[in-house]
């Protein structure tokens, strides 16, 4: 297996096409169509399916898509990691983090890294706490920012912050304020129609956890992953929503939300840095989780929306 021919593939099945393939690696398209075909020989299957608009991938090839940017991401880590020694950091950084953390990170985190390694690149990744953790098992990510996340020996983890989570609803007609020191009890919010994410965001997870303890469920009512999305619903349908005030904060829509605390002490979430346990860390990565986590917790440092750092 030749490590040319897989990053050939990739790109192929990325783009969905040879001649946009061909184009973008500056190399003729009959060259590249050889070097799949002897692939897709080598391992006596098919991985692609040539039609007029382009290419579509067979099950073998979703498959082979996978352990292929997982393979390029390693050799690049590798190349980095070599490269590292010899003067300051360089190479490629790829950090996950969920869509609420990410709207709020990305942009101090990008100024921060070009300020402290003008030599390295860095790629974000923006998905769910369970798919960071995917990611990292899989190579896909060198780290990650996850909430609330499940131990396990494969992730080395440390707690940076704690946030509360509050009852998002709409503001009534009386002058609401956010924030309101009367918390919402479980068996308020058993009653509240909520939407939500599905299983495995790490907030549902969490709250059907507690209210599991004290023999209660959550009324979900819509599962709906985008938090702008979440927030109109609150605000056009009357529906309620479980988030952290840096998740509303995110939206700059303060004046059109009531937020509560829940429960008696406060539900909280933790938000984790997250490494694999079974791959070596490079000097890039060591020197950028540190950075990584003071990012994070200069970004929280807000009156309003500040988390407990731990």
């Amino acid at each position: 297996m030749d490590l040319r021919q897989i990053e050939y593939f990739v790109h192929v099945a990325e783009l969905g096409s040879f001649t946009r393939a061909a184009s973008f690696l500056s190399i003729a398209q009959p060259v590249l169509s050889r070097q799949v075909r002897a692939l897709e020989l080598e391992f006596r299957q098919a991985l692609l399916e040539r039609n007029g608009r382009g290419v579509t991938l067979t099950e073998p090839g979703k498959r082979l898509l996978d352990h292929g940017r997982s393979l390029l991401a390693q050799a690049e880590r590798i190349q980095s990691d070599m490269e590292d020694g010899r003067d300051e950091p360089s190479g490629r950084l790829v950090v996950a983090l969920p869509p609420s953390v990410s709207s709020a990170l990305t942009t101090p985190l990008v100024r921060q890294f070009h300020r402290q390694f003008p030599k390295a690149r860095l790629c974000i990744l923006e998905g769910l706490s369970a798919y960071g953790q995917e990611w990292l098992a899989t190579g896909r990510a060198d780290c990650a920012v996850l909430y609330t996340a499940a131990t396990s020996p494969a992730i080395d983890l440390l707690p940076i912050l704690s946030e509360a989570l509050y009852l998002i609803s709409r503001r009534s007609m009386r002058d609401g304020m956010v924030g309101t020191p009367e918390p919402v009890e479980l068996t308020t919010l058993a009653e509240c129609q909520l939407v939500m994410p599905s299983r495995p965001h790490a907030i549902r997870v969490l709250v059907e956890n507690v209210m599991a303890q004290v023999s209660l469920k959550p009324n979900v009512a819509l599962e709906i992953e985008s938090i702008p999305a979440i927030l109109n619903l609150v605000r056009d349908e009357g529906l309620y929503a479980v988030l952290s005030l840096k998740a509303l904060a995110s939206m700059g829509q303060y004046d059109i939300f009531d937020a509560r605390p829940i429960g008696t002490p406060p539900l909280q979430t933790t938000l984790w840095t997250a490494t694999s346990a079974q791959r070596p860390r490079s000097p890039l990565l060591d020197q950028a989780i540190p950075m990584l986590r003071q990012t994070l917790i200069d970004t929280w440092r807000d009156p309003v929306t500040a988390g407990a750092v731990l």
